[in-house]
């Protein structure tokens, strides 16, 4: 099983948004399992997917108390499932930190699903804390949203220096996100960041209205405007990261 982490230390950048649509694309091909990790629930949200009550809520689940297969739901989309948030995870970093080995408890709750799905999306809340230290231990490739700005910007440098800091082979790949060509900056950025020693892609995802309409629509922009600039970048993200994770669609254990 492969596991994406989508991460960001700055919040605003399109990585829910990314998130649901690289789910959404990995799905075609793959048995795909989105994991909400942010407390907000906007993955949760967009894919219609409400939370299950689950005794003891994220708690239970790295205390090993309960199953992490109790709090999957189905979205309606074939091969896609979600682990939605919910407000127990408002002191997930508070439960992470008083577990043993801190920074490996979602790859061990992973291990309950290895053979349940072929790809896991992770969807990172912002900052640097034992979240994404979780996130960035059990990952494959750390997808990195970026809007064309100096502190954007500087939040790659960060991410690239947190992972290299972990114990993680994780690869980043970065892309730009919410581009306004318009803006002279944004033109620049596309221009001169994708290639040579930075980790950021040649992918592109405007800004449009019609990432926006996601919110109203609650679905991935590709099931309701699969021809359109946007839907097209996704479907490249998804593409470069398979490149980079190289999943196998295996067979269900039963």
């Amino acid at each position: 099983m492969k596991v994406v982490a989508v991460y960001s230390t700055k919040g605003g950048v399109g990585k829910t948004t990314a998130a649901v649509n690289l789910a959404w694309e990995a799905s075609k091909e793959f048995r795909v399992l989105l994991w909400d990790l942010d407390p907000q629930g906007a993955a949760g949200f967009l894919l219609q997917v409400k939370p299950k009550k689950v005794k003891g809520g994220v708690g239970a689940l790295v205390a090993g108390q309960s199953r992490v297969s109790r709090a999957i739901r189905s979205s309606e989309y074939d091969n896609l499932d979600v682990l939605p948030a919910d407000a127990s995870y408002r002191d997930l970093d508070l439960v992470f930190d008083h577990a043993k080995k801190s920074e490996q408890r979602i790859s061990k709750i992973l291990e309950q699903i290895d053979r349940e799905y072929d790809v896991v999306i992770l969807d990172c809340p912002p900052g640097a804390a034992l979240v994404a230290e979780n996130a960035v231990f059990s990952a494959h490739a750390v997808v990195v949203p970026l809007v064309p700005s100096p502190l954007s910007m500087r939040s790659l440098d960060q991410v690239t220096e947190f992972v290299s800091a972990s114990v993680s082979k994780a690869r980043v790949v970065a892309f730009l996100s919410m581009v306004d060509r318009r803006k002279t900056v944004h033109r620049d950025a596309v221009k001169n960041l994708p290639g040579g020693q930075t980790p950021v892609s040649r992918v592109v995802v405007p800004a449009t209205v019609q990432i926006e309409r996601m919110g109203t629509e609650r679905a991935p922009i590709g099931s309701y405007a699969p021809t359109t600039e946007a839907a097209r970048a996704y479907g490249e993200l998804w593409t470069l990261v398979a490149k980079v994770v190289k999943p196998r669609a295996r067979k269900r254990k039963h």
